[in-house]
């Protein structure tokens, strides 16, 4: 048999093992909840760092550019009916129709960066009011990326909220061995 490592096997870590009761583990990523990845964004909302403005930008400058296309695509849609001579009541339906569904849109994907939905089913049967109504969830998307990663504000809330009750779990358990002061000695 030849000496060199099996390159499928595990490595064994390079660096020193953190004790079993410390806060960090042994790959240095801290213990208890881990932050819930955001599109475009992963986990560099928790310190802002990766990139964050950078991509924060991107997002913004990537939905107003969609939102832009989908007005054009939108126009060149009505112009076709506008050829067509389907008349003006046809035409009048269709503006309030994405109009209804645009303004519905927004709300919805507004309301969806805040707090999470009460009936998730419900939002699913509204998910093609969704998609009509496109330009409302791609202005949002950019409103909000102006101001914060979209959705950065739920998931930051809930990651501190399950980080604060993770600690105060770890440091109220009696006999945990990470939590006891050393005992001076005589």
């Amino acid at each position: 048999m030849s000496d060199t490592a099996d390159p499928t096997a595990p490595k064994a870590p390079t660096g020193p093992a953190a004790p079993s009761g410390d806060a960090t583990r042994a790959t240095g990523t801290p213990a208890g909840p881990r932050p819930e990845p955001l599109r475009f964004f992963g986990t560099t909302w928790v310190r802002h760092d990766g990139g964050y403005g950078v991509r924060r930008a991107g997002v913004a400058a990537g939905s107003l550019a969609a939102a832009v296309v989908g007005a054009l695509a939108l126009r060149f849609a009505y112009e076709g009916l506008s050829i067509a001579r389907v008349g003006g009541f046809v035409n009048g339906l269709l503006v309030v129709m994405f109009a209804v569904c645009t303004a519905l849109a927004f709300q919805r994907t507004w309301e969806g960066f805040v707090r999470r939905p009460a009936d998730p089913a419900r939002e699913e049967a509204l998910r093609s009011l969704k998609a009509v109504g496109f330009l409302g969830a791609l202005l949002a998307y950019f409103v909000r990326s102006l101001f914060e990663a979209p959705g950065e504000k739920l998931v930051r809330a809930e990651y501190e909220t399950a980080r604060a009750q993770y600690e105060k779990r770890r440091t109220t358990r009696t006999g945990n061995p990470a939590t006891r002061k050393k005992r001076p000695r005589r």
